[in-house]
C-alpha cells in the first residue's frame, strides 16, 4: 500500500453491512435490493436486456380497483355452517347421503348427512341469509357479493391454495400480488407494493408460498410483516446514533458508492441505484407511520374489535390493511395461521371460536373503507381454498363430529372495487356439495380480479424460456361481469 496515499473512508462490504445493519430495517433494506434487481440476476445473459422496475404503469382499459386486501383463511371455512342454507340436509340428518362422495381421509369417513349446525338469518335490504355465527357480516351485507360456486376441484389443501393463489395446482407460480405488482407497479415510491401481515400464532399453510414472486423478477415477492410488534424490525437506529449520527452513516454509504462508479466507469444506472438507497430513510418513516394505530380514533378502534381480547389481532391487522392501501399499498394480504379453519372433528367449538375472532374485524373493515370513500377503489375478499363436505367426519359423538375437503362447490365474498353489493352469484345442488350454477373456477376468479384492476389475463404476460406465462396458464377463463356494477 502507499504510504502517501490517502486514507480512504470506505470501509469493506461486508463491514459495512455487519456493523451497520440497523440503519436500515430488515424490510426496507430486502424491498430496495429486489427494487433493483439484485437479487434476481439471471443465471446467463439474454439476448435483449430487460429492465424491471416498481413505477406506476398504465392500465389496459380503465380499471374499477387500485388496492386488494385479501383476507385468507386457509383451511376451508365451512360453507354450509356459514354461507351456504341446505333446508334439505335436515331432512336427511344422520341418514345416509344418496349420491358419491370424494374424502380426503377415508379412514374417519362417515356418510351419514350433517345439516348445518346454526341457524341462518336473512340480513339487509338484500335478504341474504348468513349464519348466526356472522352477526357483524350481516350489517355490512348489502356491500359485499357472496359467490356460492367456487370450484378448484383439486381435493387437498395444498394444492388448492396453489390454484387460488397462482392459478397453478403446483408450487413455484407467482401469486396474485406479485402479478399485479408486475403488471401495475406500486403506487407509492416510499412503501412496499405488496404486504402480507401474518398471525401472531404461526406461519400459514406453506408459508411463504402464499407471498411467492414465484419465476416473476424478486423485485414483485410479497414482504411479510412480523405478527406481532415490533413489525418491522430496525426502522430506527440505537438512540445514540439518531440525526447526525445516521446522517454521517449515509454520507459514508454515498462515498462507498461513488467510488464504486469510479472505478466501474459505464454503469449509468449505478446512481438511480444510489438514489433508490438513500430513499431508505423515507422508506422507514413511512412505514413507521403507516403500521401505528395509536392515531386512530376511539371510536375506529372501537368498530374493529381493537379494545377486545379476543379480536384484538384480526382487528389490528384489518386496520394496519386499511392505513396501507390508504397510503398507496397495491396488495395487502391478511392471513390466518397453519389451516385452522380446517375442522375435520371438533367443528361444534372451533367454528364459533374462528368467528368471534374475525367476523366483527372483517366486517368493521368494509364498513370503514365505505366511510372513508374508499370502497369503490378497494377490493376486499375473504375466503379460504375449500369448503367442507355434507357429512359426518369423526362420528363421535357431536362434540367430535367435523367435516371433511370439499372442492367442488364452496363460498367466498368480495366488495367494492367494482363489485356489485348485495347480491349472490352460483349456486352448489341442494346437498352443498357441487357447484351446479355459475360455476367459479380459479381461472375464472382471476381473470375477473385482473380485469377490475384494469387488465386483460390473456395480455398480462411474463415471457421466460420460450415461454409466455400468464396467471390464468393459458386456460379457459371468463371474467364474470354478473358481479361487477
Amino acid at each position: 500500500m502507499n504510504a502517501n496515499a490517502k486514507p480512504s473512508r470506505v470501509c469493506s462490504r461486508r463491514h459495512f453491512v455487519q456493523s451497520n445493519a440497523f440503519s436500515l430495517g430488515a424490510t426496507a433494506l430486502t424491498w430496495l435490493l429486489r427494487k433493483d434487481g439484485l437479487l434476481a440476476a439471471p443465471a446467463k445473459p439474454e439476448l435483449e436486456t430487460r429492465t424491471f422496475d416498481l413505477q406506476p404503469k398504465p392500465p389496459r382499459h380503465t380499471p374499477r380497483a387500485r388496492a386488494m386486501i385479501s383476507i385468507l383463511m386457509i383451511g376451508g371455512p365451512s360453507h354450509i355452517d356459514l354461507f351456504d342454507h341446505k333446508p334439505l340436509l335436515k331432512a336427511y340428518a344422520g341418514k345416509k347421503f344418496p349420491g358419491e362422495l370424494k374424502y380426503d381421509n377415508a379412514a374417519q369417513a362417515s356418510a351419514k348427512v350433517l345439516p348445518g349446525l346454526w341457524e341462518f338469518k336473512k340480513h339487509g335490504n338484500s335478504g341474504i341469509e348468513l349464519s348466526s355465527l356472522l352477526p357483524h357480516l350481516g350489517k355490512v351485507v348489502d356491500d359485499i357479493c357472496v359467490i356460492r360456486s367456487m370450484r378448484t376441484g383439486v381435493n387437498n389443501h395444498n394444492q388448492s391454495i396453489y390454484s387460488l393463489a397462482g392459478g397453478r395446482i403446483s408450487a413455484g407460480a407467482p401469486t396474485l400480488g406479485s402479478w399485479l405488482t408486475f403488471g401495475l407497479g406500486s403506487q407509492s415510491q416510499q412503501m412496499p407494493a405488496f404486504i402480507t401481515l401474518t398471525h401472531p400464532d404461526g406461519a400459514p399453510q406453506l408459508g411463504e408460498h402464499n407471498w411467492s414472486n414465484g419465476w416473476l423478477p424478486s423485485i414483485f415477492q410479497g414482504i411479510a410483516m412480523r405478527p406481532k410488534e415490533p413489525r418491522i424490525l430496525n426502522l430506527e437506529p440505537p438512540p445514540h446514533l439518531k440525526g447526525a449520527g445516521q446522517a454521517r452513516q449515509l454520507e459514508l454509504l454515498r462515498d462507498f458508492n461513488q467510488e464504486h462508479l469510479a472505478q466501474h466507469p459505464g454503469e449509468l444506472d449505478l446512481e438511480a441505484r444510489i438514489a433508490s438507497y438513500e430513499m431508505a430513510a423515507r422508506m422507514q418513516i413511512a412505514a413507521k407511520e403507516a403500521i401505528d394505530i395509536s392515531s386512530e380514533t376511539a371510536a375506529t378502534r372501537r368498530l374493529y374489535g381493537v379494545d377486545q381480547d379476543v379480536t384484538r389481532d384480526y382487528a389490528t391487522r384489518c386496520l394496519i390493511a386499511r392505513r396501507l392501501v390508504e397510503r398507496g399499498v397495491r396488495f395487502v394480504q391478511i392471513i390466518n395461521d397453519g389451516q385452522s379453519w380446517d375442522q375435520h372433528s371438533g367443528l361444534v367449538q372451533a367454528l364459533p371460536e374462528l368467528c368471534a375472532r374475525s367476523d366483527q374485524p372483517t366486517a368493521a373493515l368494509v364498513a370503514d373503507l365505505k366511510g372513508r370513500g374508499l370502497l369503490d377503489s378497494t377490493l376486499v375478499h375473504w375466503g379460504g381454498e375449500m369448503g367442507r363436505l355434507p357429512v359426518i367426519q369423526n362420528d363421535l359423538g357431536r362434540e367430535k363430529v367435523g367435516r371433511d375437503h370439499n372442492t367442488y362447490g364452496f363460498t367466498i365474498w368480495l366488495a367494492g372495487g367494482g363489485i356489485k353489493g348485495g347480491m349472490t352469484f352460483g349456486e352448489t345442488d341442494e346437498w352443498g356439495h357441487h357447484a351446479v350454477k355459475d360455476v367459479v373456477t380459479h381461472h375464472d376468479y382471476h381473470a375477473t380480479l385482473l380485469h377490475l384492476f384494469g387488465l386483460d389475463h390473456d395480455k398480462l404476460i411474463y415471457r421466460r424460456a420460450g415461454h409466455e406465462l400468464t396467471l390464468t396458464d393459458h386456460k379457459p377463463a371468463r371474467v364474470i361481469r354478473e358481479i361487477m356494477t
